[in-house]
C-alpha cells in the first residue's frame, strides 16, 4: 500500500505525550521487522500548527510544526491531542472550522485525551461514542449532551472516529490505527519494538474512583 499521511495538530499548551506518543508509534511502525533500517514507516507523520511560530507545549517544550493550517496537504488520518491549551482553543473558531473541514476529508479522525473536547466543540461528536481524560469526563458530558461518554474504555472506536483516554492512552490509540491499516501482527511488533506492552484488553487503566 502507499504511505498514509497522518497529521498531528499541535498548539500552545498541548500535552507532550499526547502528540509525541502517537508520533513515535506511527513513525517507528514497519511492515517487515527484518528490513526495519532499510524501509520507512507506512505512515508519513507530520505536525500541524496554526502558524509558523514555535509551539510551546506543557513543560516548556518548544516545537516547530511541519505545516500550517493554510498549507497542510490532504490527510488520511487527523489526530487531535489534548492538554490545557484545549480550553483556549475551544474558542478558536478558525481552528475548529479547519478541524471540521479536514475531518470530513480524512479516512480516520482521532483524538487523545482532551483533544476530544475540540472535536466536540467542532460538532463532530454528536450522536457518537467517545472518551477523554478521566478528569474531563464530566465536562465532556456537560458540554456535549448528545455524545455517549464512555467511562471505562481506554480507546473508543465509533466508525471512523477514534478517541482515547488521557496522555499515555494515545500510544494505545495509535496502535489501534496501526492495527486497522496494517494488521494485528504489525501492531504487536511495533509495541514490542517500543518495549511497550501491547494492550490485551480495552479496559481503562486508570481507576475512576476519584473522578
Amino acid at each position: 500500500m502507499g504511505r498514509l499521511r497522518v497529521g498531528i495538530l499541535i498548539f500552545d499548551g498541548v500535552e507532550v505525550l499526547d502528540f509525541c506518543g502517537p508520533f513515535e508509534v506511527l513513525s517507528v511502525t514497519r511492515l517487515d521487522e527484518a528490513t526495519r533500517r532499510e524501509q520507512p514507516s507506512p505512515f508519513e507523520v507530520s505536525l500541524l500548527a496554526e502558524t509558523d511560530q514555535p509551539v510551546v507545549a506543557t513543560g516548556g517544550l518548544r516545537v516547530l510544526a511541519d505545516y500550517q493550517l493554510a498549507n497542510c496537504p490532504a490527510l488520511d488520518v487527523l489526530l487531535v491531542p489534548g492538554g490545557w491549551g484545549t480550553r483556549r482553543e475551544m474558542n478558536n473558531h478558525r481552528l475548529l472550522e479547519w478541524i471540521a473541514q479536514r475531518a470530513a476529508q480524512a479516512q480516520l479522525l482521532t483524538s487523545v485525551c482532551t483533544g476530544a473536547l475540540l472535536l466536540g466543540q467542532a460538532g463532530l461528536l454528536d450522536g457518537k461514542r467517545a472518551t477523554t481524560h478521566w478528569q474531563a469526563l464530566s465536562l465532556m458530558q456537560q458540554r456535549f449532551p448528545n455524545t455517549r461518554v464512555e467511562h471505562n474504555l481506554q480507546v473508543v472506536e465509533d466508525g471512523n472516529l477514534l478517541t482515547s483516554a488521557g496522555i499515555s492512552a494515545g500510544i494505545d490509540l495509535a496502535l489501534r490505527v496501526v492495527e486497522r491499516y496494517c494488521g494485528e501482527s504489525v501492531a504487536r511488533a511495533t509495541a514490542r519494538y517500543m518495549e511497550y506492552p501491547f494492550p490485551e484488553t480495552n479496559t481503562r487503566r486508570m481507576a475512576l474512583s476519584h473522578s
